[in-house]
């Protein structure tokens, strides 16, 4: 037996790959196992180091910290999307005036790093608070490459689609609100998500600008004498934190697209039954 792209592996070679596979979660779990031997040899789980947690002022600091970063992300992530689909529809523009200008930001945009366009807004612009500089570079930063995936799930689309679009009278418009884009979306919805990852942790950034978000609030907490210099177990706290909402964008992600194929096979078979009626009458 074989498969369109490869060939099905036979006996031995599920063997060895079964092999394969207990080796890396062994080294997996040596590694880690490692650095949780140093942290508790170094003293980073003694209990004078983890007792910030239990101080009221400290966890209503840290759910502050959340909201921030949250709050950063929620906008940077919508104005992201919204820059990304604008400047999209102006690569795929027709008409050369506005192509090109919208080609150029973008590419401006991609090419500068994240921590330059905060920097710049925050200490060159002066925009006032650190909140503003964060979500403007996050905005354009990421909102550039969301253009580049917008653009690309258009194209990745048959032509046909669009010709018989244009071919029953329906404008561009039309046909990139109507035709297009419902298409499209199903095949870029990983690749955005990803992106919205991205942002999300990009977010930490902004400690740099003294904005207070989650790594911020734990460079101040980690420097407590009285706690200890308590720098790692607040960063491991932090990194739960962004390891569970990374997951929780990749559950929401997996669930959008189950939720497209189910409602997808639901249109087909709905459109099957006048299909055969169609046919019948033929």
């Amino acid at each position: 037996m074989s498969s369109v792209l490869f060939d099905v592996p036979g006996p031995r070679a599920r063997l060895r790959h079964r092999l394969y596979a207990v080796l890396a979660v062994a080294v997996l779990v040596g590694v880690v196992g490692f650095v949780i031997f140093r942290f508790a040899e170094s003293g980073q789980f003694d209990a004078r180091k983890w007792t910030w947690i239990q101080y009221e002022k400290v966890q209503l600091d840290l759910l502050g910290a959340l909201m921030n970063t949250l709050k950063a992300f929620g906008a940077g992530a919508v104005l992201a999307l919204l820059f990304g689909a604008v400047f999209a529809a102006g690569q795929l523009s027709d008409h050369k005036v506005i192509r090109v200008p919208s080609m150029l930001v973008v590419e401006l945009f991609r090419a500068v790093p994240l921590v330059v366009l905060i920097f710049v807004f925050h200490y060159g612009l002066s925009l006032g608070a650190p909140f503003y500089s964060v979500v403007l570079g996050l905005t354009l930063y990421n909102g550039s490459v969301l253009a580049e995936v917008f653009r690309a799930g258009v194209l990745s689309l048959p032509r046909g689609q669009s010709e018989a679009a244009y071919a029953v009278g329906m404008r561009k418009t039309q046909v990139m609100n109507y035709v297009l884009l419902p298409q499209a979306v199903r095949a870029m919805l990983p690749a955005i998500i990803s992106q919205l990852v991205v942002l999300l942790k990009d977010t930490a950034l902004g400690f740099l600008i003294t904005y207070d978000e989650l790594l911020d609030f734990a460079r101040d907490i980690g420097s407590y004498f009285e706690f200890g210099r308590p720098l790692i177990p607040v960063t491991i706290v932090v990194a739960v934190i962004y390891i569970s909402m990374c997951l929780l964008l990749t559950w929401l992600a997996t669930y959008l697209e189950k939720r497209s194929r189910r409602d997808k096979k639901v249109i087909e078979l709905e459109r099957k039954p006048a299909e055969d009626v169609v046919a019948a009458a033929v």
